[in-house]
């Protein structure tokens, strides 16, 4: 991730664990190898030193992706419905996964790009498939700049309305 999106990034985990502070709130969290931009670990006392529950206790897990610029943002869907198959995320856990999507994937005339109902189309199917997950897909009222360009302004704000929409809709 460029310098901008790491700022995004932790601005979201910063104003997640602001608003909810009993959970462990976390950037790069490792998921089945691949790190998930932000993560929030409920019940983390519960969870062994490898991430996966111990027996008797109860967690939940919620992993927000940022799509910036991606180019295949199904991707990070379709990885974490793979690491969910393999049970890489620990049995019996509560999952939500958030896909956090900047205008970048909005089109001209109106409406979003295949791109990201492609991504959307594969987190409602993870949802559907396992019973302990739940899927959101955010829009991230700002347009990315490239690697090396600055934040727009306003871009807090997007970034706390995002978290508002995560928080309220738990």
């Amino acid at each position: 991730m460029g310098h901008a999106a790491v700022r995004v990034q932790t601005r979201i985990r910063e104003r997640l664990a602001d608003a909810r502070p009993a959970v462990d709130w976390r950037t790069e969290y490792d998921v089945g190898g691949t790190p998930v931009d932000v993560a929030g670990v409920h019940g983390d006392e519960n969870r062994g030193g490898d991430g996966h529950e111990d027996e008797g206790g109860d967690s939940s897990l919620v992993l927000v992706e940022l799509e910036w610029r991606r180019a295949d943002p199904a991707n990070n869907t379709v990885k974490l419905f793979r690491n969910l198959a393999d049970g890489d995320l620990g049995g019996g856990d509560d999952v939500r996964i958030v896909q956090v999507f900047t205008r970048y994937y909005d089109l001209q005339r109106g409406g979003v790009s295949t791109k990201r109902r492609n991504a959307t189309f594969v987190g409602d199917r993870v949802a559907r498939t396992f019973p302990a997950v739940t899927y959101d897909a955010v829009t991230l009222d700002v347009d990315p700049p490239k690697r090396g360009g600055a934040l727009p302004d306003g871009w807090r704000a997007a970034v706390d309305r995002v978290v508002d929409a995560i928080v309220s809709s738990e």
